[in-house]
């Protein structure tokens, strides 16, 4: 009988681990021709079946593949899409000490979501459901893609845009149902719980965001109306047992960051009318702010707090992430919070700057709190 409880848990966690040696040297070797495609999946399937036994093992209620399969968080399931093409930006994002690699989505067509990868990666997973545990599946959000889209990071990226979609009323729309069609895919193949992770908000939290991003100042309540809008398009008319949460995020890459800034700039748009069952937000040190701005999270979702930190090693002090926990049931009740890392650990293959054992170390440490604060995990 499958797990009879759904996302999110008193413990949980973001969804990326740190890729192992030997699936790092099978991406290498597939890139340089070495190996094939079918080569690599071997060496996948093989690094995620033991992984879903180290997730077990460390008595999460909730399974993924880890990313195993992706290079990065976002642009892998981008160019699963039809009318989406991989290509090369003029430089990578860049965060606070270290520029990533180059890559980008461009659109040549019309988007489209038939036969995503990532449906045929979720079966995989699915199949190491049992009575403790259920498999979710992380996507970026719909308002991700019309960001990444929607810049212009690589030659000609606008103007192959605008060829095919004129105005944003199109694009919305071919994006929403775009991910309306591979969430209806996800739930066939038996998914029941979908990740959201955006990176947008953290944009706008940033008050220095032009700068760093060399975009245009922007109309906050304007851009934060559109994300909402977007995303509640993709998630409308989801089956009632389809949870669907997201994960609010400033930057994960190689220990590093990209923004910083309070959650006060978004929170009564972002909190207040996004139709998602949870957010899972990144509260692990003062880039993220006070817990003031949770005053706006609507109705009865819940509140997953990042607390435990996936960039560093050093183990987080219990008795302060209580104290903290404490400080943020003064504006969500304690009954409607949980705790998790902040982000992933890998969230590119590239993974932070931690060992195996301390990245499970770190999992043991969220369990060990949710134990002694809700007397559950």
């Amino acid at each position: 009988m499958p797990y009879q409880h759904n996302a999110p848990f008193r413990a949980d966690v973001v969804g990326s681990y740190l890729r192992p040696a030997e699936l790092k040297a099978a991406r290498a070797d597939f890139e340089a021709g070495r190996i094939d495609a079918e080569a690599l999946k071997a060496v996948e399937d093989r690094c995620i079946t033991d992984l879903v036994a180290k997730q077990k093992a460390a008595g999460l209620h909730v399974i993924t593949d880890g990313e195993f399969r992706r290079s990065y968080w976002h642009l892998d399931f981008m160019w699963g899409l039809q009318g989406v093409e991989r290509r090369t930006a003029a430089q990578g994002y860049m965060f606070h000490d270290e520029e990533t690699r180059a890559d980008t989505a461009v659109i040549t067509g019309h988007i489209g979501g038939e036969h995503h990868p990532f449906v045929e990666h979720f079966r995989f997973v699915k199949q190491f459901e049992d009575g403790n545990t259920i498999a979710r599946q992380t996507i970026p959000a719909p308002i991700q893609l019309y960001s990444e889209i929607t810049l212009d990071r690589a030659a000609g990226q606008v103007e192959s845009l605008r060829a095919v979609y004129p105005d944003d009323d199109r694009l919305k729309a071919d994006i929403a149902a775009a991910y309306r069609q591979v969430l209806a895919d996800l739930y066939a193949a038996g998914c029941r719980n979908v990740q959201f992770d955006d990176c947008t908000w953290g944009i706008y939290c940033d008050t220095d965001f032009v700068a760093k991003t060399g975009m245009s100042a922007v109309d906050l309540e304007q851009v934060s109306r559109l994300g909402v809008e977007l995303n509640n398009m993709a998630i409308e008319g989801k089956p009632e047992d389809l949870v669907i949460t997201t994960h609010v995020c400033r930057g994960n890459y190689h220990s590093t960051y990209a923004f910083e800034g309070g959650y006060a700039p978004v929170a009564p748009y972002l909190f207040a009318d996004e139709n998602v069952a949870a957010y899972y937000l990144e509260f692990d040190d003062d880039r993220s702010g006070d817990f003031e701005p949770l005053r706006h999270v609507s109705g009865d979702k819940k509140v997953v707090l990042g607390l435990i930190t996936s960039k560093r090693p050093e183990l987080e002090d219990p008795e302060r992430i209580k104290a903290r926990i404490a400080e943020a049931a003064r504006y969500v009740p304690l009954e409607r919070l949980c705790l998790s890392t902040q982000c992933g650990f890998a969230s590119t293959e590239e993974g932070n700057k931690l060992t195996e054992d301390q990245q499970w170390a770190k999992i043991a440490l969220v369990r060990s709190i949710a134990r002694d604060v809700w007397g559950e995990d």
